[in-house]
């Protein structure tokens, strides 16, 4: 794969963080997805690490939920950080080729549950050990792939989270995330001096593509961009695991 421009870059955080400014998530999917197409997933993560740590943090603290939220998601939280340190090998390992893969197997799931608007239900009495170990789950398959939605989103709304408790829950899952994917990527040595301009790029026009998607936003249903959305995540992961199964048996 070649390395991907600087204006390529640009393009894919625009899009990304309008899809975030428009539906209120999607930034590192999005940015995930279409720079797999170019380059390495561990790779494409230390780009998309900056700009994901900064909007999160963001969302995290811009609600006052803040404290019930960790006392509810703490379990799920320590099996987060759990799950990307057991992984956190195979971001530069022998297995790092079959990352596309996995992301875009991981896509296509995101996009039909999202279709389909599958619900599930998680009696309060469960919700502390299943939480552990949907965080286990998704660490791992964050450390490989650098996307958090599964299964952490449907557990999440499984347990009741309203719609400004969600938003807010997300955004403290997705920075604790991001936190040990830093961890790992230092760890790897994949956090270099060569992503700085990059991740800087990616940043700012991460952050202009959010404030064109909230204010497009009030003049468009999120219900029906999000269909679109979804629909164009689930031919993106047959197109990265197409490419990425010609490549693991060429």
């Amino acid at each position: 794969m070649s390395e991907p421009s600087l204006v390529l870059i640009a393009a894919v955080f625009l899009l990304a963080g309008f899809v975030k400014g428009v539906i209120g998530l999607g930034l590192p999917t999005v940015a995930m997805g279409l720079l797999a197409t170019r380059m390495a997933p561990a790779h494409a993560l230390a780009i998309v690490i900056v700009p994901s740590i900064t909007t999160n943090i963001w969302q995290t603290f811009g609600g006052p939920y803040l404290r019930v939220l960790l006392r509810r998601l703490w379990p799920m939280l320590v099996g987060l950080l759990f799950g990307i340190w057991c992984a956190a090998g195979l971001m530069a390992g022998p297995y790092a080729r079959y990352g596309t893969l996995v992301l875009g197997v991981l896509l296509v799931i995101y996009g039909i549950i999202g279709l389909k608007q599958v619900r599930f239900h998680v009696p309060p009495a469960k919700e502390k050990w299943i939480g552990g170990v949907v965080g286990v789950v998704t660490g791992a398959v964050s450390a490989v792939t650098g996307v958090q939605v599964i299964p952490s989103m449907p557990f999440m709304q499984a347990i009741g989270l309203e719609k400004d408790e969600l938003v807010q829950g997300l955004g403290v899952f997705f920075t604790t995330g991001t936190l040990g994917l830093i961890w790992g990527l230092s760890d790897a040595g994949l956090l270099t001096v060569s992503v700085a301009v990059p991740g800087l790029v990616a940043l700012v026009t991460g952050f202009a593509g959010m404030f064109i998607g909230q204010n497009v936003r009030t003049r468009m249903h999120p219900v029906v961009f999000r269909r679109w959305f979804l629909v164009a995540m689930i031919g993106l992961g047959i197109y990265l695991g197409g490419e990425a199964l010609t490549r693991i048996f060429a």
